[in-house]
């Protein structure tokens, strides 16, 4: 599976820092608990990447 293929599977999706200082998403889905932390450095380079495929996704649609 990639990012083109189609999925039925629903998944919740949480974020937000921990008691560490780290940033935290935490994917919840039927039978899995997936708990991952970042530095807030990386954090950010996701945050980027997230915008940036935003406006790669706009523009597919214009």
């Amino acid at each position: 599976m990639g990012i083109n293929s189609p999925s039925d599977t629903e998944a919740n999706l949480q974020i937000g820092p921990t008691s560490d200082g780290m940033v935290r998403l935490f994917i919840l889905s039927k039978d899995i608990e997936i708990p991952m932390d970042f530095d807030p450095e990386e954090a950010t380079e996701i945050a980027e990447e997230i915008m940036a495929a935003v406006a790669r996704a706009k523009a597919v649609q214009a």
